[in-house]
Formats: structure tokens, C-alpha cells, sequence
């Protein structure tokens, strides 16, 4: 999986970005379930251009029903109102939207009121990071190639998030230190494959992770979650477990008494000592339930040593884990 990865960010690099189009499906998805949050709030979507963005389009259309107060969007290198901009301006557009005023559910060019920043709209700039200051929610995909610079700012200014990422920034080793530390955690929906906008011309070398529909171009990076720092129920929901352990379906790594579990629906119901499990365990974490102790493999920096290792073959990393209430 990690190979994986590393050759479709790769793929970003050779095509000089990682330029992918949320569908406003995978956004209708995961956004119904924070609805609470967002009453009175300003939402920025810094990596986003506005005039065709999926997240300015959510966010306009149901910005009464949210109760927001303030949306700001802004893009990088483009001043050009086309879904896949070359990027080949060196200034970039921001916009301040505070809801419609003609009467309609779609807000207008005029309404718009599409703003010229100074720079080139890169979040990590000081104009954008001003931007920053004035919210109270970040709602984007962000470069996978710049996930933990650009999760490292919104800690950095104490903001709340609702982002995209790659499933194995789990395993990052600052995204990982602030899963365990419930700081962040993931979001809802995070099963199945999301497919992501890309130009005509995206080089991708692996068939399977592309598809064509309408003629816009698609590609998968493969199994992207969504995190955040917003309270959801999901995190407090009770792991159901049901089996029992027993020396012969769950032996130890090689050199520790740590069970390993290969899926996160084996995990046993009766089992005291420390578990590997597999990093979709984060999807079903609920800190009520279970402490986080570290990840496997990387885990000299947080103090707990533990190599997969089973008769001697290497297998994936592992979080591990204790059942609290035992």
C-alpha cells in the first residue's frame, strides 16, 4: 500500500502538481453530518478556486441552512475561471461571500465579488495565512503532496477542519502523534473509492485508477479519509466485539508479547495485553474504549518498540492498542 502511495504522489510530481476536483457527491456525503458546527462560523477553503470549486458550490448553495456567516475561498496561480487551471498566472483570486441578496439559491458574478491577492494564493503565504486568521473552519482538499505542512498551520493557528487526506497519512509520524493524542481524529466517510477530478492530459500509469464519465477525466489515489477535529457522534460509538482470545488465532510478533489482529472485526472481546491492528482501526477509534500506545515499526519515537514481525516475515504496520475497559 505504501508503494502504492508513493507512486501515485509520484504521478503528482511528474504532472508539477496534485490538482484533484472533489465531486460534490463525496462532499453532499461526509458534510450532512456536521451541520451543528457550522451555525454563525466563517468557512475557509484555501485550496479551492472559487468560481468552480465543488466546496464553494456546497457551501453557497446550503449557506442559509448552515447559518453560516462568512465563506472565503481561495486558489492558487489562477485567475482564470477553468476547473483545471494551468497555473500559469502569478497572482491568484480570493473571494468573500456572506450569502446571497437577489432573491435566489445561486449566488451571482456580482454577489461573488471575486478579489485580486497580491501573491500567488499558496496557503502558506502570509496574505492567505491572514485569510486563515479570520476563520473558524477549514473545508478543503489540500495537496496530498503538502498534508503535513498544511496540517501543521491549522494546528499551529487553532483551527478547526474538515479535510481530505490519504488513508496512510495515518502513519505519518506528526499526523499520527495527534491521532493519539485525540487532537484529530477521521471523519465519516471513509469507506469505498473516491474518484477526483484531473485534466485531459494527467499522465496516470495505472489503468485501474482511471475512469472516464461525461468525458471528464477521473483518478483514484486509492483509499482517501476524510480527518478532522470537529466532535462527531461516530467517535463515540462502542466498537461491538464478540471473539474470544486464544494463543492459536492471535500469536505474537516475534520477540514481544503483542498480539497481532488482521482485521479490526477480530479484535477479542477478552484480551487485556497490548494489540496490533490493522491503521482502519482509526476509522472505528473511540477513546472511551481504547487507549492508543503507538504504531509499529515507527515507534521509537514514542517510546513503544514493536517490530510485525511474525516467524520471521515482515507484515504491515500495526497501531497498537490496549482495551480500556479491561
Amino acid at each position: 500500500m505504501a508503494k502504492t502511495l508513493n507512486k501515485n504522489l509520484s504521478d503528482a510530481r511528474v504532472n508539477k502538481k496534485d490538482e484533484f476536483y472533489t465531486q460534490l457527491t463525496d462532499i453532499e456525503k461526509e458534510l450532512k453530518h456536521y451541520k451543528a458546527h457550522f451555525k454563525d462560523k466563517i468557512v475557509l477553503c484555501n485550496c479551492d478556486d472559487p468560481r468552480v470549486s465543488n466546496f464553494f458550490h456546497f457551501f453557497t448553495y446550503n449557506f442559509k441552512k448552515l447559518g453560516l456567516k462568512k465563506l472565503i475561498t481561495t486558489c492558487y496561480k489562477n485567475q482564470t475561471a477553468d476547473l483545471f487551471s494551468q497555473n500559469n498566472s502569478e497572482k491568484a483570486i480570493y473571494l468573500e461571500y456572506s450569502g446571497e441578496k437577489n432573491g435566489g439559491n445561486v449566488p451571482t458574478i456580482d454577489e461573488i465579488g471575486i478579489r485580486h491577492l497580491e501573491g500567488d494564493g499558496d496557503f502558506r503565504s502570509e496574505e492567505c495565512i491572514d485569510l486563515l486568521r479570520q476563520a473558524d473552519i477549514v473545508v478543503t482538499n489540500p495537496p496530498f503532496s503538502l498534508f503535513r505542512e498544511f496540517v501543521a498551520q491549522l494546528i499551529e493557528y487553532d483551527k478547526k477542519f474538515l479535510i481530505l487526506g490519504h488513508q496512510n497519512a495515518i502513519t505519518y509520524k506528526e499526523t499520527f502523534t495527534l491521532l493519539k493524542d485525540n487532537k484529530i481524529w477521521l471523519g465519516f466517510d471513509n469507506g469505498g473509492i473516491k474518484w477526483f477530478g484531473v485534466q485531459d492530459h494527467y499522465d496516470i500509469s495505472t489503468e485501474s485508477r482511471i475512469k472516464i464519465e461525461n468525458g471528464q477525466k477521473y483518478f483514484s489515489m486509492g483509499s482517501i479519509v476524510w480527518y478532522t477535529n470537529l466532535d462527531i457522534q461516530k467517535r463515540h460509538e462502542e466498537l461491538i466485539l464478540y471473539k474470544k482470545y486464544t494463543k492459536e488465532e492471535y500469536p505474537n510478533y516475534d520477540g514481544y508479547s503483542i498480539i497481532n489482529i488482521n482485521k479490526v472485526s477480530d479484535i477479542p472481546i477478552d484480551y487485556k495485553g497490548v494489540m496490533g491492528v490493522p491503521i482502519t482501526f482509526m476509522d472505528k477509534y473511540n477513546p472511551d474504549q481504547f487507549e492508543v500506545l503507538g504504531i509499529a515499526n515507527s515507534a521509537r519515537w514514542i517510546g513503544y518498540e514493536c517490530y510485525t514481525k511474525l516467524n520471521g516475515i515482515k507484515i504491515y504496520n500495526r497501531i497498537l492498542i490496549k482495551n480500556k475497559r479491561l
